[in-house]
Parts: C-alpha cells; sequence; structure tokens
C-alpha cells in the first residue's frame, strides 16, 4: 500500500447542512455521482456521505460506528489565519472546542467541531511550511 490517503468520507445526518458549512468555509463542490458530495482537496478528497448509508455500506448500526478518537488538520501560511479560520468556522455552525493560542512546540492552534461533531484542527507549525501549492509538508520534507 503506498503511504498516502486519497479519500477521506465523513457520515453525516443532514447532507445539505454539511455541504452548506464546508461551502461557507469557502470550500467548492465538485460534481459527484448520486449520494456524495464531494470537495476536491490537494491530492486527495473529502467526501460527505449519509450516515445512515455509511453505516450500511459497512455492515453495522450507526450507533457502532462510534466517534474515532481523531482530527481533521488543516494547516495555515501565517499564524493570523488560524483566527480567521476559527472565527469563519464558528460563524458557519462550528462548535468551538479549543479557542486559537500557542502551543508548547512552537505552533500556534485551536480545534473546533462540525456540524456532525467531526473535530478540525486549525493550525500555523513554523516548523512545516506550506509548499507552493499548499500542500502539508511535515518538517519542511
Amino acid at each position: 500500500m503506498e503511504q498516502r490517503v486519497s479519500l477521506i468520507t465523513l457520515g453525516v445526518r443532514d447532507m445539505d447542512r454539511s455541504a452548506g458549512f464546508y461551502q461557507a468555509l469557502g470550500w467548492t463542490q465538485v460534481e459527484s455521482p448520486d449520494g456524495v458530495i464531494a470537495f476536491d482537496l490537494i491530492g486527495q478528497t473529502l467526501g460527505l456521505y449519509p450516515l445512515q448509508a455509511l453505516a450500511d455500506d459497512i455492515g453495522i448500526a450507526v450507533e457502532d460506528l462510534g466517534r474515532g478518537a481523531q482530527t481533521l488538520g488543516h494547516n495555515t501560511r501565517e499564524k493570523e489565519e488560524v483566527d480567521a479560520l476559527m472565527t469563519k468556522a464558528e460563524g458557519a455552525g462550528a462548535r468551538i472546542l479549543k479557542p486559537a493560542q500557542d502551543v508548547f512546540w512552537g505552533g500556534y492552534h485551536g480545534y473546533f467541531a462540525d456540524p456532525d461533531g467531526h473535530i478540525w484542527e486549525i493550525a500555523w507549525n513554523p516548523f512545516s511550511p506550506l509548499g507552493p501549492d499548499g500542500a502539508f509538508q511535515w518538517n519542511g520534507a
């Protein structure tokens, strides 16, 4: 298996509400098959899929999907962008879990939950600058 993630699928309860949330953040929806809402990312795609349909596809009950201990990360080019994005997310309907603040390792970040509870970290990391195309570069690699 190649070391990459191609598609991130979020199970959501209300497709229109969730699509509207990401659109309010400034994302553009792309053409996709019926039943899927997709947003192209740099080298990946974020897909929104009905929660019950996701459970049915996997073959488990919705209750068994649980809440994984994970976050989706979005890094910024500048420290000041973190506050702006946190404000934009809150205005779009996000619940702020941790306001943006300096971090012990030298960065700056905050956390919010989207309308379905998926947790996003918005961060500026001076040790991992974004490439010219916006691609994240862990420790500058």
